[in-house]
């Protein structure tokens, strides 16, 4: 089994919970005000990433940037950070 990677994804405007329902059991959003939405959760493989990008694809959403988190999020966000890669902490 593949550790899952924390990914932040940044998306053009404040996007609404509409679109964002499928996402919510797997990401942290950020809106704040600036006009751009972040996404911050983790990745299990390849092709959940693939379906993360598709759905917002399909919802007409422009992204931004994808890119691995470069520090930890707080624990109670996602959960004990102690196995990500050291870049991550």
């Amino acid at each position: 089994m593949t550790e899952s990677t924390i990914y932040e994804i940044e998306l053009k405007g404040n996007v609404g919970s509409r679109v964002l329902r499928p996402l919510i059991d797997d990401f942290t959003v950020d809106q704040s005000g600036d006009g751009v939405t972040r996404l911050l959760g983790s990745i299990r493989d390849p092709s959940h990433l693939h379906g993360v990008v598709t759905h917002l694809a399909s919802m007409n959403v422009e992204i931004i940037s994808i890119a691995q988190a470069r520090r930890c999020p707080k624990a109670e966000m996602l959960g004990d950070c102690s196995r990500a890669s050291p870049r991550m902490r």
